[in-house]
């Protein structure tokens, strides 16, 4: 990733009183099919279905930075622990030295896609290759990647790619396109296109680089893996001219989804909020991508871990607002996705299990931000979730003009029918005095209005 990591706090989302916007429906996919005509076949083909439906996704950042873990030469490399290369300026040939320490003997898979699955998670997106140049697949165009550089010698993504299939999950990469530390000629964020970079090993013809590594490595990842989603990361020195010679590989995959990252001014199918949530929804389809900690890939030494609750109600409001959650594990050398990590995965997961329908096929909210909480709706359903438990005993839900045929409370032990009183402002709902579940509870409005 290549902004500075902001801590986003739900706090902050709470006191801003913005109007949620709808969520991209027919108008949205409409709009977007005019943004890209003319610019790939995939772009108008994309299937947004499926991801619209899931809302909630696991990144991976992955690779030979985690053997360092954010130190080098015994001193603690600020910044996020992907970039430690670059941060550091570590000379080419030292780096590469890393990769014969990275051997991730306790990957499993299998356990990856289930602790995703676990949290509710219905997309999993991984770096093929980050700005580190390493490739997590056999290349046939670089030698720089886990079965050639590594004395693990295997294709990581492969097994990912089996177990996504078995257990339903959707697939996803990540691409470094323009950003490249190691082969000659990438670029390097800091340096203008033909500035030398820290080191003499980076000299190069970025037109080279992107013909030679970054568009024949896409063809191989396109073309040889079953892929829902390429996720393009960093244009720095990309034009459209450039980007352009990218877009016709997308159609080796029919109906992939793509982001707005592989060249600036080309939207792709979703654009990309990193490290915040946009105050209301956006008139396109989107997607937060955020850490649990200070870092996506793995560094030792960053324990400031945002709690489950925090993560929890990052997600409703994403949801609220009509984008999707991707949020981000960072696996260390040995395969091993950090404790903290899946322990807040697992507490997600418990909440989705009694909770999911609330966020899952959603759109935003039809309503002003109340103070209590974040509406989602679906046709014929309305969804209010409750961070604010009310002392009154009452709900205000502004729904009018709608018969409603039942209001029910989640909880774990099955919902629980609720009593309203309904007038010309909306209905009052009737609580128990005891909030179920702070983090929060959520009450289900069923009504005959099948838009708002």
């Amino acid at each position: 990733m290549f902004r500075a990591v902001i801590l986003t706090v739900f706090l902050g989302a709470l006191i801003s009183a913005t109007m949620a916007r709808s969520a991209p429906g027919e108008k949205a996919a409409k709009k977007m099919n005019k943004k890209t005509q003319g610019v790939s076949k995939a772009a108008k083909a994309a299937d947004m279905g499926w991801w619209r439906e899931a809302r909630f996704g696991m990144f991976i950042h992955w690779g030979v930075y985690s053997v360092p873990a954010g130190t080098y030469k015994g001193k603690k490399i600020p910044w996020i622990g992907e970039w430690i290369m670059r941060r550091a300026e570590i000379p080419v040939a030292e780096y590469r030295e890393y990769a014969k320490e990275f051997n991730p003997v306790k990957y499993d898979a299998d356990a990856w896609v289930r602790l995703a699955k676990e949290a509710g998670m219905k997309y999993i997106v991984i770096t093929s290759k980050h700005h580190d140049g390493f490739a997590l697949y056999d290349s046939k165009v670089t030698d720089w990647d886990v079965v050639d550089a590594t004395p693990y010698g295997k294709d990581l993504l492969r097994p990912l790619e089996q177990a996504c299939k078995k257990h339903g999950m959707r697939l996803g990469f990540y691409y470094s396109q323009d950003q490249d530390w190691t082969h000659p000629g990438g670029s390097k964020h800091g340096y203008k296109e033909g500035q030398p970079g820290w080191d003499k090993a980076h000299d190069g013809d970025f037109d080279e680089y992107l013909e030679k590594i970054a568009a024949a490595q896409a063809k191989e990842i396109l073309s040889g893996y079953d892929i829902d989603v390429l996720w393009w990361d960093t244009p720095r020195w990309m034009t459209k001219e450039r980007a352009e010679k990218f877009l016709p590989l997308l159609d080796l995959r029919p109906g992939i989804v793509w982001n707005n990252r592989l060249c600036r001014g080309i939207k792709g199918c979703f654009s990309t909020p990193e490290q915040r949530i946009p105050d209301t929804g956006l008139d396109y389809d989107w997607e937060t991508c955020m850490t649990m900690n200070g870092t996506w890939g793995y560094k030792s030494f960053d324990h400031d871990w945002k709690s489950s609750d925090t993560l929890i109600r990052n997600l409703v409001d994403i949801a609220s607002k009509g984008g999707n959650f991707l949020l981000n594990v960072g696996p260390t050398a040995e395969g091993l996705i950090p404790e903290p990590s899946v322990k807040r995965l697992k507490e997600i997961g418990r909440w989705m299990k009694v909770n999911g329908e609330s966020i899952y096929g959603t759109t935003a909210s039809p309503f002003a931000r109340p103070k209590w909480g974040r509406y989602t709706k679906k046709p014929g359903v309305l969804y209010a979730h409750v961070f604010q438990w009310p002392r009154i005993g009452t709900l205000e839900i502004p729904l009018t003009d709608a018969n409603i045929k039942s209001v029910r409370l989640l909880t774990t032990d099955g919902p629980v029918d609720l009593k309203y009183d309904k007038d010309d402002k909306g209905i009052k709902v009737h609580v128990p005095e005891k909030c179920p579940d702070p983090i929060p509870s959520v009450v289900v409005i069923e009504h005959d209005k099948t838009d708002y």
